[in-house]
């Protein structure tokens, strides 16, 4: 070890060739150059945040295994991420986080709770068609409203255009709505008013066309909603307990918007979270055990004692059992800081080669400056130096904590 270390601190003095003499050249750029403050700046993200969620997590897992039953299965599962190789993890966690819900497990979780809570059905494209005689006109804020005012007792109708066929395919035949028998009563018609192959009656509902299912219906008036519904099967609607007047029918801008998808976890805004995540699913079962292991060396009277002195149990979670497991924590802690220092292989893997620049780290960066394309020992060798002084205090902080455990 120590005579790579030496040749790196001689290689960092030297240019690209290794034949002009630099100086610490290369070592100012690290903190002038833009990408590699990118890279300094994500790895300050995860020393903060990476460490800290895997040490909380260990141990509120580390408590729950003391009060479940199958505590050894619940330990096995957590810990079985690190019988997985952080390159096998970062190429699981490509797929988890693919953008496409057929793909992806997290967006086709996402899109599911969303569908779940969302009633409404989009048809991004759909518009009413762009002429005099339309029954239905498309405002600029994206809505489609009735080009007339409806009144109770009237039933309007809502042609539209601009979506193919095929993705109605399954829709049931679409009806036109009669005019309510009662008062308070608006109904009316949301269809396609396509048929397939050419055909049919303009601005009228034909037998072969498809009616346009959950879409929202609002019935405005003085700029006010006054009754909301949505379509049918068949796409018709009936807006109920309207007073008499003169009401606006309108179609929301969310009809139109295109569905949920789930978040883009690989884009730019997203994959530092995104590959921490992936870390922390690998790690946290590691620092479960560590934490596991010190709890069990917790002196049960001290507990005992403060429960039969009236204390609750969050009071001794957290005025006896956190303090006495302080220099276990302080260890996994300290040992996390080391690991994302250094972290290579998750960003490798996991960041497309579009947004690496985004997901940079010092580590990754050492290995493109040198041998990724980059070509440039002497600025690579500068970096494995600077990451060599970020982990040595945290090391030598972890040497002296075991020295002083021992004696």
């Amino acid at each position: 070890m120590v005579y790579p270390v030496i040749y790196s601190i001689f290689r960092s003095l030297y240019d690209a060739t290794g034949e002009r003499f630099v100086g610490l050249g290369n070592y100012g750029s690290i903190f002038t150059d833009s990408a590699t403050l990118t890279t300094i700046r994500n790895n300050v993200i995860w020393v903060v945040v990476a460490p800290l969620v895997v040490t909380v997590l260990g141990l509120i897992f580390a408590v729950l295994t003391e009060r479940i039953r199958w505590a050894t299965a619940f330990k096995l599962v957590l810990f079985m991420p690190m019988a997985v190789s952080l390159l096998a993890a970062g190429v699981i966690f490509r797929l988890v986080y693919e953008q496409d819900p057929d793909k992806g497990v997290a967006n086709a979780v996402l899109t599911t709770v969303h569908d779940t809570f969302s009633s409404s059905q989009g048809y991004p494209g759909a518009r009413p068609r762009e002429n005099d005689q339309a029954p239905a006109v498309a405002q600029q804020d994206g809505t489609v409203t009735v080009s007339q005012p409806a009144q109770p007792g009237q039933a309007v109708l809502i042609p539209l255009v601009g979506l193919p066929p095929d993705s109605v395919k399954d829709a049931a035949p679409a009806k036109a709505a009669a005019a309510p028998p009662g008062g308070g009563e608006i109904g009316g018609t949301v269809w396609l008013d396509v048929v397939r192959g050419g055909g049919g009656t303009v601005n009228q509902v034909d037998p072969q066309e498809k009616g346009l299912a959950g879409i929202t219906v609002e019935a405005v008036s003085d700029g006010q909603v006054k009754a909301t519904t949505e379509t049918a099967a068949d796409g018709t609607f009936h807006l109920t307990g309207l007073p008499a007047g003169s009401y606006t029918v309108r179609l929301p801008q969310s009809n139109f918007a295109a569905p949920f998808n789930g978040l883009t976890w690989l884009g730019p805004a997203l994959i530092t979270p995104a590959i921490i995540g992936a870390y922390i699913w690998v790690w946290a079962g590691f620092a479960m055990v560590l934490i596991a292991a010190g709890l069990s060396a917790v002196p049960r009277d001290a507990l005992e004692a403060a429960r039969i002195d009236g204390a609750t149990e969050w009071q001794v979670f957290r005025r006896i059992t956190v303090p006495l497991l302080a220099p276990v924590l302080l260890v996994v802690f300290v040992t996390m800081v080391i690991n994302v220092l250094k972290v290579f292989d998750l960003v490798f893997i996991i960041a497309p080669g579009s947004v690496q620049p985004q997901a940079n780290v010092i580590a990754l960066e050492m290995w493109r400056v040198s041998f990724g394309g980059g070509n440039n020992q002497g600025m690579g060798s500068a970096l494995a130096i600077f990451l060599l002084v970020l982990v040595v205090p945290f090391m030598i902080f972890n040497i002296r904590r075991f020295r002083r455990d021992e004696r």
